[in-house]
């Protein structure tokens, strides 16, 4: 797509359109959407669980009103479940009542390989949306996948076409925006990477978790936002099996506003530890380091202590 015709005429304006939707995009993430819109090509997001990856993709589709079609990944995620099926129960019932009729082989073959009995997966989906805007492609947790299903993306993300057999080669009129994001379970393959647009997504830090608490916990007291900026920040220099992200920030933030708490405790973070931690031996460390140090933020020595 030339610069003249970009959705977004700058990297500001992409900021703006996506704090419009509550959702901060610092420069380095509004620049790498500016650029896979205008260059047409895969933005690859890493980072750790929880950090508002998958949310790009849902605040991009809602920016440009288009669609949002998403593939959640899953090892042993084949090419079928991506892109296509025939409708096998419908096509049966097709050849019983064609047989009724007569219907001659090779009229009955044609009939029941067309588009009618085609089932579009999110891949097909995505590249027959007829526009007017590109549909926004989430390949979500893509690192969950087996390795032959990253190797089978390659040609799909390059050319953006899909050939069906029975009906032929789908080229896509409108490209769609693909966005993939990985929790880095393993690392991905070079080749893939090559053809995307790459950032990393951190935990932000702590004046830009207040402002998403206020966009997205609107009413909150400020001094209970602060405290729990102060605490998640603190959390997070724990060496937890799994830190909490600011997805675990914005329910703990509604959790206590529900509970009407105006000043955090220790009994309190005690108590609800649960919307933030999810291993036992993380709600254990917790316990041992003490909800009063990290309310104090005096967690120092915790990192290489261990749970037995």
């Amino acid at each position: 797509m030339p610069p003249s015709t970009s959705i977004f005429v700058s990297a500001a304006a992409v900021q703006q359109a996506f704090a419009a939707e509550n959702y901060i995009a610092d420069r380095a993430l509004a620049l790498s959407v500016k650029l896979a819109v205008d260059l047409q090509k895969p933005i690859l997001l890493e980072g750790e669980a929880g950090v508002g990856k998958t949310e790009v993709a849902k605040v991009l589709a809602t920016i440009l009103d288009t669609p949002l079609i998403r593939l959640q990944c899953y090892e042993g995620l084949d090419a079928n479940t991506a892109l296509y099926e025939w409708n096998y129960a419908r096509q049966i019932l097709h050849i019983r009542i064609a047989e009724q009729d007569h219907q001659s082989r090779a009229a009955l073959e044609k009939t029941i390989f067309s588009d009618e009995f085609l089932l579009n997966r999110p891949l097909l989906s995505a590249i027959r949306h007829p526009g007017p805007r590109p549909a926004v492609l989430l390949l979500d947790e893509i690192d969950r996948a087996d390795e032959e299903f990253e190797a089978f993306l390659l040609e799909v993300l390059s050319d953006f076409q899909i050939t069906v057999p029975e009906l032929g080669t789908f080229k896509a009129q409108h490209p769609p925006l693909v966005v993939l994001t990985s929790n880095r379970t393993r690392e991905l393959n070079d080749a893939l990477k090559r053809r995307c647009l790459y950032l990393w997504i951190d935990y932000p830090d702590a004046e830009k978790e207040r402002e998403i608490i206020r966009r997205r916990v609107p009413g909150i007291e400020e001094q209970l936002a602060n405290a729990i900026v102060k605490t998640m920040q603190t959390l997070r220099s724990v060496d937890f099996y799994k830190r909490p992200g600011v997805a675990e920030t914005l329910d703990w933030a509604r959790a206590l506003c529900g509970l009407e708490v105006d000043v955090l405790t220790p009994e309190t973070l005690a108590d609800t530890a649960g919307v933030l931690l999810k291993y036992r031996d993380d709600i254990e460390r917790l316990k041992a380091i003490g909800p009063t140090q990290v309310l104090a933020g005096e967690v120092g020595s915790a990192r290489s202590s261990t749970i037995v």
